[in-house]
């Protein structure tokens, strides 16, 4: 079995470079979107959320390839991200024409759901600025090959958003691999983005072609089925009977499907209610399963966000050279901590994340 290798610490520029979208979240805070009279804003987007929490939370360089319009609202964005300390140097400007006809800025209406009414996201993202980057548009070998990078991430929302975007990661990923560096992808499936754009078929189309250009792969239980096309028997639809056994029959199609992978890293999430979740995560690495320390009835403020604290943390633990075992559970400890504060973002420190880890108690620190 193949293990990780990334590059040595400080023989690149970036620990971690991430491309996708990054929106700007309008939320309703304790209320709802349909009768909202005034929102908080955040910045956000799978793909980014992994780069800011590397850098804020666990402390590496990290940078992000994007696209915004040169607009009141890009430049929101623009500030928002300067705040979370991610490199901007490979962000893309285009002109904003005075409506957003030609390109715009991505919205996305958050509400964290309470009890019984489950959270609602309403995205408003159709010809974004991140979504009309084309091969050709990034400067990947001066990323990969001068600049220098550890680790790239990408995800099947990015995919998901355009016919060009999927062309966008497969170049990124191929200039990645031609320097060494560890290519990770979260497939992330939303049924939403994929209905304009070919739909489930073409889903599993784009996933399957991308996942065999990848290191480590992220998902959960909708992901592997919906995103890659495998089936699970005894699975309920809405996956209500999935337990640990069923994911591992699940991961174990993937990597034979896929024997290249090196790692496939999925979150356990049984949903009690919006505020009562059952976490836990896996891994599988070198041939071997790897569980966290599971947290059963977890209390969450906000879920969205989870996963790619998940992701982040287990990319963290990787890179600082730590095993299969502590990486699972940096994720899973980073993945809670993220669900607990507002925003898409991880607001997250390390000691923190070390200290659910150690399975310390929650009593105020003075």
């Amino acid at each position: 079995m193949a293990t990780l290798d990334p590059k040595a610490q400080g023989s690149c520029r970036f620990d971690l470079v991430s491309l996708g979208e990054v929106m700007l979240r309008l939320d309703p805070g304790d209320g709802r979107v349909r009768t909202a009279r005034s929102f908080r804003v955040w910045e956000g987007g799978g793909e980014y959320n992994v780069a800011r929490a590397l850098r804020k939370c666990f402390g590496l360089r990290t940078a992000v390839v994007t696209a915004l319009v040169d607009n009141e609202i890009g430049r929101l964005v623009e500030d928002l991200m300067l705040q979370g300390g991610v490199d901007l140097d490979y962000l893309r400007w285009l002109p904003f024409d005075g409506v957003g006809r030609g390109a715009r800025v991505g919205l996305n209406f958050t509400e964290r759901g309470f009890g019984v009414r489950g959270a609602v996201g309403v995205s408003d993202r159709g010809h974004s600025a991140a979504s009309q980057l084309r091969r050709g548009d990034v400067a990947w070998e001066r990323l990969f090959q001068q600049d220098g990078a550890r680790w790239f991430h990408s995800g099947g929302i990015y995919a998901a958003l355009s016919a060009t975007t999927p062309e966008v990661v497969e170049e990124a990923m191929a200039a990645a691999r031609r320097s060494g560096t560890v290519v990770s992808y979260d497939l992330n499936y939303r049924p939403s983005l994929w209905k304009a754009n070919g739909g489930h078929a073409k889903a599993i189309e784009v996933n399957r072609r991308l996942v065999g250009m990848v290191d480590v792969l992220f998902g959960n239980e909708e992901d592997f089925t919906a995103a890659l096309g495998f089936d699970v028997p005894g699975v309920d639809a809405d996956f209500s009977s999935l337990d640990t056994a069923h994911f591992r029959t699940m991961i174990q199609q993937v990597v034979k499907a896929y024997p290249h992978l090196k790692g496939v890293a999925a979150t356990l999430r049984n949903a009690r209610t919006a505020t009562r979740n059952d976490w836990g995560a896996i891994l599988w690495y070198d041939g071997a399963f790897h569980e966290a320390v599971p947290r059963p009835d977890l209390e969450i403020y906000d879920r969205v966000g989870g996963g790619d604290g998940f992701a982040s943390g287990l990319i963290y633990a990787f890179l600082a050279g730590k095993t299969a075992e502590q990486a699972v559970n940096y994720g899973a400890a980073h993945g809670a901590l993220a669900m607990t504060t507002p925003g898409d973002t991880s607001m997250a420190t390390l000691s923190e994340v070390e200290k659910l880890i150690q399975r310390r108690g929650a009593r105020v620190e003075r």
